[in-house]
Order: C-alpha cells, then sequence, then structure tokens
C-alpha cells in the first residue's frame, strides 16, 4: 500500500536561483541548506523543491523538453474570497504572470492562477465547502454518514 500523502513537490525550472528568489519574494521561506543546484522550501505539511529542468528529466529517466501545458497545477487554499485577489496581487509583482484572473467559479468558489517563471500554474482558490484548520490545511467536509439499507 502506498501512504496517502505528498511529502515533496519538485519542480523542474531553468534558473534554481532565480526561481529560489521568486518564491522567497512570494513570501516562501528557503530551507538553510544552500546549494546552488536545489533550493528546498517547507510549507504546511510538504516540502516543495526548486531543480534544474534537464538534470530532473535525466533523474526520472524522460525527455526533458517540458514544452506546453504539463497537465499539473498546484493549488494554495485561503480562508477568505478577498485573500484570493491579494495573493494573486502579490505573485504578480513578484514575477509572477497572473493567467486567469480570479472569478466566481462554477463549484462555488473563487479562484484564479498565475504561473511562476518557467510557466507552472498555481491556482490561489477560496472553497467555501472546505475549511482551514489553525494550521493553514485544508479541510474536506466529513462524508455522510452511511443510510440505512432501503431508506433515502
Amino acid at each position: 500500500m502506498i501512504p496517502a500523502r505528498i511529502s515533496l513537490v519538485t519542480l523542474g525550472v531553468a534558473d534554481v536561483a532565480k526561481a529560489r528568489a521568486f518564491y522567497q519574494a512570494l513570501g516562501f521561506v528557503a530551507a538553510e541548506f544552500d546549494s546552488p543546484s536545489v533550493a528546498f522550501f517547507q510549507l504546511n505539511g510538504t516540502v516543495l523543491s526548486l531543480y534544474g529542468r534537464a538534470p530532473l528529466a535525466e533523474d526520472a529517466g524522460v525527455d526533458g523538453d517540458g514544452r506546453g501545458f504539463r497537465a499539473v497545477a498546484l493549488a494554495i487554499n485561503v480562508a477568505e474570497k478577498a485573500a484570493v485577489d491579494g495573493a494573486l496581487a502579490h505573485a504578480k509583482a513578484c514575477g509572477g504572470t497572473i493567467v486567469k484572473h480570479a472569478v466566481d467559479v462554477f463549484w462555488g468558489g473563487y479562484s484564479g492562477y498565475f504561473s511562476d517563471l518557467d510557466g507552472h500554474l498555481w491556482e490561489i482558490a477560496y472553497n467555501p465547502f472546505w475549511s482551514i484548520d489553525t494550521n493553514g490545511h485544508s479541510r474536506l467536509p466529513p462524508p455522510a454518514p452511511p443510510t440505512p439499507e432501503g431508506t433515502q
């Protein structure tokens, strides 16, 4: 069995130093470990790693061209709708690109997207159906209790 968690997210980047500076400008705190080839940031329960795109592809044994949509978006949920706009504005001020301005979305929340210096997509979202605990962790609503057989 594989544990249901994400321990580390590694983004392949063109320039580790520039990417590190971008994420530090966003407010992420880099680990004390100092290396020109990798950067680590302790997030809330997960570690973000920045590593050269070519060495990362080589390590995984895949082609490293990485062009186009990568079919992955990272997300940060916030506790209030207004915080979405503030976070997107901050990302833009740090050098990120607004990909989609925040809007009310079909599922009842409010979200928008920015991309980092290497085009990695980040969604900033407010979801009124989820809670954010005191540690900043997103919490799904509890599952509905099972209904007795034959009832609706």
